[in-house]
């Protein structure tokens, strides 16, 4: 039996976690969409992380905030924000994860109707990634992303992994301009978070 937490609780308010991975990973796509508003994107992953319920306790929030990306990052303290290039997508990289638990595993989570987000979250960390030895795709693509070609001398060699390099790179994610309300819609807008206790 696993100890993998299936609930949080808030000033004596037990709050249920859809703990499937694929919900984590909704969580992940809502933090990281630069579309809407910081406080939408708070709301979407309290709500989809711990149900509608939640949304009914606006003191709550800001704990609950703080318990969802606890659990988003399974217990573990990432607080070193890194700035450089991520080097997977777990949305764009969906088949070469698909393929590399098959290959490590022997069972795709994809086709599993519930895998909880720590076991996915430590499978995927721990998938073969062997410079010698046996790799899964999904390592072979990053290890491509990571590796600078410059490293190369040979020019042919060189452009072969530029190449290789842009075919399995992601995608940018277009950063959207801020609209500019008129008065009028920014002050329902104010009201609005005033309805909520902000």
């Amino acid at each position: 039996m696993n100890d993998y937490p299936e609930y949080v609780e808030v000033e004596g308010k037990r709050y249920k976690i859809n703990t499937d991975f694929r919900v984590a990973i909704e969580c992940n796509r809502i933090a990281q969409d630069e579309t809407i508003g910081d406080f939408e994107r708070v709301l979407g992953v309290i709500c989809t992380l711990f149900g509608t319920e939640a949304i009914d306790n606006p003191n709550h929030y800001e704990k609950l905030l703080k318990l969802a990306l606890k659990y988003l990052s399974c217990d573990k303290d990432i607080d070193n924000q890194s700035n450089e290039e991520p080097y997977m997508d777990y949305i764009e990289d969906r088949w070469y994860i698909s393929s590399s638990f098959e290959y490590d595993y022997k069972y795709d989570p994809y086709e599993m109707e519930h895998c909880h987000w720590y076991k996915f979250f430590n499978d995927l960390n721990n998938l073969s990634n062997s410079e010698i030895g046996n790799c899964c795709v999904l390592n072979k693509v990053i290890n491509l992303r990571k590796f600078n070609p410059n490293e190369i001398k040979d020019f042919k060699e060189r452009d072969k992994i530029i190449k290789a390099k842009e075919l399995v790179k992601l995608k940018k994610h277009k950063k959207e301009t801020k609209v500019e309300l008129t008065e009028a819609q920014q002050k329902s807008v104010d009201e609005f978070y005033k309805s909520l206790g902000f």
